[in-house]
């Protein structure tokens, strides 16, 4: 059963829209999802509670005192949401259980450095074990300085950037109902869900 955590040291880069989308993705393709969320705001579990009931099915992966309990049996596909500034035993506890590694990154020279000492952080805390990481680029406009300066960064890291995601209402308009992309009609959102193509084919594979 593959478990994506979705980590970045650095508050407020886009981990909870990361973390409800895969899981929105995940319970598209027909799988038995879990989200869990470690964060102390609970932004995903929030999602959760808006999500309509004629959405399909994504169970909430319950944590307590601090730490990430086992999933249970019978879920096929989980996902997990993390707080800023993980690091410590909680940080090797979720490591241990995870498969896949989502990093969500923004074109702000703050959560590049962050982002850098994270990653050093994870190679340190890996220990031999296989997880696989990938880079996503959160709210990027391609027409700025900034975006640029991004490109250059993570051409420099040797890990895989599985996408760029634009700066859209469309992400804030579906969190409010506890959707996805993945949960409306494809022509609505079609630009949205191209840039999801390759991250989706990472997931999958």
């Amino acid at each position: 059963m593959p478990v994506v955590v979705v980590a970045n040291p650095k508050g407020g880069v886009g981990k909870s829209t990361l973390s409800t989308h895969v899981a929105g993705y995940f319970a598209s393709r027909g799988h038995t999802v879990m989200l869990g969320d470690v964060d102390r705001q609970q932004s995903s579990r929030l999602w959760l509670g808006l999500r309509p009931v004629q959405a399909r099915a994504i169970a909430s992966w319950e944590t307590g005192d601090d730490r990430v309990v086992k999933v249970p049996k019978g879920v096929t596909h989980a996902v997990l949401d993390t707080p800023a500034g993980l690091h410590g035993w909680r940080f090797k506890d979720v490591l241990k259980m995870a498969d896949k590694v989502l990093i969500p990154l923004q074109p702000s020279i703050f959560d590049i450095y962050a982002t850098r000492d994270f990653l050093r952080l994870l190679a340190e805390t890996r220990h031999g074990k296989e997880v696989s990481i990938g880079l996503v680029g959160m709210r990027v406009d391609e027409r700025t300085i900034a975006a640029n300066n991004l490109h250059k960064y993570v051409d420099t890291l040797g890990l895989p950037v599985l996408g760029y995601l634009r700066d859209t209402q469309n992400y804030v308009h579906l969190a409010a109902s506890g959707l996805t992309l993945f949960d409306v009609a494809p022509s609505r959102v079609a630009k949205d869900l191209a840039q999801w193509l390759p991250i989706c084919h990472w997931l999958d594979s």
